[in-house]
């Protein structure tokens, strides 16, 4: 079961569009959901017992202190690393089953910008994505590619080596190829990590018009400030759940002690913006 928050005098409306606790219709499974999720490194646990459902397209942040599991979750969702029990099901079925129906964005730290790859090439990774190994893409897959570019803004940069970009137009190279895979739930792991603010509400509005397209989109997210904004969702980890459901309702001050533990002196400050409806980052 979910830890659900309880709602405070003072908070503002959330969102109108999609909130993830909305009920499912009779008969219609989950968009995501993690059942007892659990993963260790070695002797070493990261998460324990994750149970988590998002049941409609939004905005769904995954927040919490560093070394808290987000990014393992999230990798643990992909099958990247190994679970150590629980199961993870998108729209009742296995990862396996729908695997081309998911994009992922990677943290820039894992990807290698040294490598002798331009931008056209990384996004066209996305758009070949469903042929399958030995074949290579078409004109379609280069005009959808191309299509992507033009979305996040770098079709200029096409030919350019992905290691000549600024932090920004990276992140928005990768957003690019998650696109092109044309998928229905988007999975990023710290898409706002370096980026400058401007490159940060680009990223955002592109993820928001997914959002509005019926996409499911969850992101790992570290600034406890723009969560407040940005998500119509939240989940606090802490290697195991502190709370999850509308942000409003979710990032109070006793939920943000639960989760950061006394390691950020700005806790109060930032419940009391989320009380006031604050819109600024």
């Amino acid at each position: 079961m979910n830890k659900q928050a309880e709602s405070q005098p003072g908070h503002p409306q959330q969102p109108t569009h999609l909130p993830a606790t909305s009920p499912l219709q009779a008969g219609q499974p989950p968009l995501l959901e993690w059942h007892d999720v659990t993963v260790a490194y070695g002797r070493r646990p990261v998460l324990w017992h994750i149970d988590l459902t998002i049941t409609t397209p939004c905005l769904y942040g995954i927040i919490g202190p560093n070394g808290a599991g987000k990014s393992t979750l999230l990798k643990a969702t992909l099958g990247l690393v190994p679970t150590a029990g629980g199961r993870v099901q998108f729209w009742g079925q296995p990862l396996a089953a729908v695997r081309p129906r998911l994009g992922y964005v990677p943290q820039r730290e894992t990807v290698d910008w040294d490598f002798p790859v331009n931008v056209m090439d990384v996004v066209l990774m996305g758009a070949t994505s469903r042929l399958g190994w030995f074949r290579r893409a078409g004109r379609r897959e280069r005009e959808l590619a191309r299509a992507c570019l033009d979305r996040v803004g770098l079709a200029d940069l096409a030919g350019r080596q992905i290691g000549r970009l600024s932090g920004g137009q990276q992140q928005r190279v990768f957003l690019a190829r998650a696109l092109a895979r044309e998928a229905d739930i988007y999975l990023l792991d710290e898409p706002m990590a370096g980026v400058d603010a401007s490159s940060q509400e680009e990223i955002f509005a592109i993820l928001a018009g997914l959002r509005d397209a019926g996409k499911l989109v969850v992101a790992v997210h570290h600034d406890l400030r723009t969560a407040a904004r940005w998500f119509d969702a939240v989940a606090l980890i802490d290697m195991r759940l502190v709370a999850a459901g509308p942000t409003a309702t979710v990032l109070t001050s006793s939920n943000l002690q639960q989760t950061y533990a006394g390691r950020l002196g700005i806790l109060d400050e930032l419940s009391d913006a989320v009380a006031r409806g604050d819109r600024t980052s």
